[in-house]
């Protein structure tokens, strides 16, 4: 027992709540996520029972989600992120369990089931051998088996699954979902041992992503950088997206002009196969700029469904390196925001396209910044940016199951749109609407200094110009968001007609008020 307390201890240092059994005599408590000396807790904590059953193996009592599951004795628990999921773990094997409450939302359970197994029709890349309904204690299961080829830089590569969709209801469905290496098979019996439970307590997030002291080892130019505009004491700067920049600063300058305060931050996007914008990099800089180079794991007007193995199999790491050392002969800070909005299904590296695993997009940041650090990259801040919705809005795509790990993020990027009301499904949003729950939420989860990486009001649905008023009202009541990314573009629908129609430039008026909120803010002047 005692070996196992401080074993307990140790890994509760790493971040995560792990169970050992082996010889344990008494049921283990974990309240928010921590182990607790008795089974005393209050109606708002988030409350668990792990038992070592006399048969062998133990059971995992998650009240706050109401179940309970048998699972082998050599796995451990994490209970970090228990309002998105619970995971029972081995060196070999992962099991995730979710809980999806459907009620007031525009999804029930059976669009969940069709929705998120949508992946199998890639055929090429997917077998599937199992595919049926069973009763698991009473309740309907959608039981689904599938494998795929493992990944060369991958060790001990999760490439069979096993998913189990557990229908409570027309609302409300649970989901264990296996990734192992051996046979998934094997985890039947830890399906079929699912119960429901009463409810007690609320499930929470119990952890929080602290950022580490990377930015010591980058060069001092990128370390200044970073003070100066990232540190608790930076104040707000302005940066823009203008496709016009590919070729030159002039309309940016004309902006700027208008304005009367420079954009400090330049937005560009690169998919994977083109050159590094070297020429771009150098514009802004030499206009005392810094760029966000938003960089896509997909190949423009390709097949992109097999990409992100293609990259975990090695195949894009001569592309990467030629890419790494480009930025390091560049030598700047750069802003390098990768795979931006993954928790959104338009994007081919949103886990939607793989498996319902966001380990891939997990595996996929950690190989390029690797290819990165093996090539002496100094010079590039790491920004990590979830879309503000989830698409779908299901637990297994929760922005928080794709954090790579603090020791690869230095900032937290925020994206969120007034897209108006042009299309179907959209409303007209206000800022403090759209920015307000999600710093709440994310200064309980990350800390890290925050940037809104893109954002703006479309002109069609509301008063655009009393919208951007307003957002320099509410902005300043979020002092950690450190740089704001104006989107200045236009999104068409499949007529070609604008449909979202953000352009400061479509009238003097929003010009005017963007200026003014500028000016008003202590960090404005020109440089």
């Amino acid at each position: 027992m005692h070996r196992n307390s401080i074993l307990i201890s140790l890994v509760l240092i790493l971040g995560l709540t792990i169970i050992p059994v082996s010889g344990a005599r008494a049921d283990t408590y974990i309240t928010n996520g921590r182990i607790a000396s008795s089974a005393d807790f209050n109606p708002s904590d988030d409350y668990k029972v792990v038992q070592t059953r006399p048969e062998g193996g133990s059971r995992l009592l998650d009240y706050s989600n109401g179940y309970s599951v048998d699972y082998p004795g050599d796995m451990w628990v994490d209970a970090t992120i228990s309002a998105v999921r619970v995971t029972l773990a081995n060196n070999d094997t992962r099991v995730e369990i979710y809980y999806d409450n459907f009620y007031d939302t525009i999804s029930n359970t059976s669009d969940y089931i069709g929705y998120s197994n949508l992946f199998l029709n890639n055929r090429d890349v997917y077998a599937k051998e199992l595919d049926t309904y069973i009763k698991v204690n009473g309740l309907r299961t959608h039981l689904l088996q599938w494998s795929r080829d493992p990944l060369s830089t991958v060790p001990g590569d999760r490439c069979n699954y096993l998913s189990a969709e557990i229908v409570k209801n027309s609302y409300e469905v649970y989901t264990i979902l296996v990734k192992t290496s051996g046979d998934p098979a094997q985890y039947l019996p830890l399906i079929k041992s699912f119960k429901l439970i009463e409810r007690q307590g609320t499930p929470g997030i119990n952890t929080c992503y602290t950022q580490t002291d990377r930015v010591s080892r980058l060069n001092a130019e990128t370390q200044a950088f970073y003070k100066d505009y990232f540190s608790s004491s930076a104040t707000l700067k302005w940066g823009i997206y203008e496709y016009s920049v590919g070729d030159n600063l002039n309309l940016v300058k004309s902006l700027e002009q208008q304005l009367g305060s420079p954009f400090h931050v330049l937005v560009w996007y690169k998919s994977l196969g083109t050159p590094l914008p070297r020429d771009i990099l150098d514009r802004a800089y030499q206009d005392k700029k810094y760029v966000e180079l938003t960089f896509h794991t997909e190949v423009a007007g390709a097949d992109n469904r097999s990409v992100m193995y293609d990259i975990l199999n090695g195949q894009y790491d001569e592309y990467f390196t030629t890419y790494a050392r480009g930025l390091k002969d560049f030598g700047h800070p750069v802003l390098f925001r990768l795979d931006n909005e993954m928790n959104g299904d338009w994007c081919s590296w949103s886990s939607w396209r793989s498996s319902k695993d966001t380990e891939i997009f997990k595996a996929v940041w950690r190989h390029i910044y690797k290819v990165f650090e093996t090539n002496g990259v100094d010079n590039v801040l790491w920004v990590w940016n979830p879309n503000d919705i989830s698409f779908p809005g299901f637990k297994w795509n929760h922005h928080l199951t794709y954090f790579p790990g603090v020791q690869y993020v230095d900032i937290v990027g925020m994206t969120g749109y007034n897209t108006g009301t042009h299309f179907s499904g959209e409303y007209w949003r206000t800022f403090d609407s759209i920015y307000q729950p999600l710093y709440s939420e994310y200064s309980q989860v990350y800390g890290y200094p925050y940037m809104i990486t893109e954002f703006a009001c479309s002109s069609i649905g509301g008063d655009k110009e009393a919208w951007i008023n307003d957002m320099f009202n509410q902005v300043k009541q979020y002092p950690n968001i450190k740089v704001a990314n104006w989107f200045n573009g236009i999104d068409f629908d499949s007529a070609g007609q604008p449909g979202r129609i953000y352009r400061l430039d479509e009238d003097p008026t929003y010009i005017a008020a963007f200026g003014q909120g500028m000016s008003g803010s202590p960090d404005r002047a020109a440089k």
